[in-house]
C-alpha cells in the first residue's frame, strides 16, 4: 500500500523509453494518463511500448489498469485538467523549453509541471515559464517500471508545495524520492556520469574488458548494473551530451573520453542502435559483449 494517492490525471509529453515508462508507472497506480507525441508514427510507437510494459506487469500478477485510462496522440489539449504533467522529450534545452511552455498554457495554476531532465538546470528551464513556482524536476531512472528512485529537483523558484506534491506522488507509484537542489547534474547524474566516464577511460586504456570492468562494480560494490552496460542502456549519445554539459559547468573532470566521442560518431549508441560496449541483438534482449568491441582496436 502506498502512503499517498496517485494524481487522478497525469500528462506525459514524449512517449519514448522514459516517457512510456513514466506513463506506465502512473497508469498502474490508477491514474488516467494522456501521452502527447509529435506525430502519429511516434504515438503508435509509444502505444506499443506502453502495451508491452503493461503486459509484463500483468504477467507478474499486478492488477490490470482501466483500459480506458490511457490516451495517446498528438493533441496537446488532452493534457488539460492534469494535476501533474511530466515533460520527457530529448535533452535539448530549446526542445524542452518549448514543450514546457505549451504544457503550462493548458494547466491550471495549482497543477505541477515537471521535467524529467537528468542534468539540465531547472532554473534555466524555468525562465520559459510564467509560473515557475509550480515547476519541479522529476528525474526518473531507466527502466522506469523496475527502478526504485525518483530524484526530485527544486529550483530556486520552486514552491515547497510543488516539491511536497511531487514527493507524495513518487510514493504513490511505489518509488522513493530524494530531494536535491538545482545544480549541474543534480546528485545522481553527477556521480553516475563520473563513474561511467572513468569506466570508458579504463576500457580505452586496455585495463579490462567491458564484462570485467562491469563485474568489478557489480560484485565488488553491489552495483546492480555495471557502468558500461548502464551507458549502453542510457544511450552513448545521451551520456556524451550530459558529459559535455557537465564539463562546461563543472570543469575538465567531466571531459568525455575520445572513445566515447568516436563511438557516438560511428553510430554505436548502445541498446537503441543494437551495438555499444555490448551487442544488443534486439530491443528487449540481454546484451552480450561484442567480440571485437570498441577499445580493442
Amino acid at each position: 500500500m502506498t502512503a499517498e494517492p496517485a494524481p487522478e490525471r497525469v500528462g506525459v509529453v514524449g512517449g519514448g523509453r522514459m516517457g512510456a515508462g513514466i506513463a506506465h508507472a502512473f497508469l498502474m497506480a490508477g491514474a488516467r494518463v494522456a501521452v502527447v507525441e509529435r506525430d502519429e508514427a511516434a504515438a503508435e510507437a509509444a502505444r506499443a511500448r506502453i502495451r508491452r510494459s503493461v503486459t509484463a506487469s500483468l504477467e507478474r500478477g499486478e492488477p490490470a489498469p482501466d483500459p480506458d485510462a490511457l490516451v495517446i496522440g498528438t493533441v496537446w489539449e488532452s493534457l488539460a485538467g492534469s494535476q501533474l504533467v511530466v515533460e520527457a522529450v530529448p535533452e535539448l534545452p530549446e526542445l524542452k523549453a518549448e514543450a514546457l511552455r505549451r504544457a503550462e498554457d493548458l494547466l491550471t495554476a495549482d497543477a505541477v509541471l515537471a521535467t524529467n531532465t537528468s542534468s539540465l538546470s531547472i532554473d534555466a528551464l524555468a525562465t520559459a515559464l510564467r509560473r515557475p513556482g509550480g515547476f519541479v524536476g522529476m528525474h526518473f531512472f531507466n527502466p522506469v517500471p523496475a527502478s526504485a528512485l525518483v530524484e526530485v529537483v527544486a529550483g530556486s523558484a520552486t514552491a515547497p508545495s510543488a516539491v511536497a506534491a511531487a514527493t507524495g506522488w513518487v510514493a504513490a507509484i511505489g518509488k522513493t524520492a530524494v530531494v536535491v537542489r538545482d545544480s549541474p547534474g543534480f546528485a545522481s547524474s553527477r556521480l553516475g556520469v563520473l563513474l561511467g566516464l572513468e569506466a570508458i577511460r579504463m576500457l580505452e586504456e586496455g585495463v579490462g574488458s567491458p564484462e570485467d570492468i562491469d563485474r568489478a562494480l557489480e560484485l565488488g560494490y553491489r552495483h546492480p548494473v555495471g557502468p558500461l552496460r548502464l551507458t549502453d542502456l542510457v544511450g552513448l549519445d545521451v551520456r556524451l551530451d550530459i558529459a559535455e554539459y557537465l564539463a562546461r559547468e563543472l570543469g575538465p573532470r567531466f571531459e568525455p573520453p575520445e572513445l566515447l566521442r568516436r563511438m557516438v560518431a560511428d553510430g554505436l549508441l548502445g541498446r537503441k542502435s543494437g551495438r555499444g560496449f555490448y551487442a544488443w541483438p534486439d530491443a528487449t534482449g540481454d546484451g552480450s559483449s561484442a567480440t571485437s568491441g570498441p577499445g580493442r582496436r
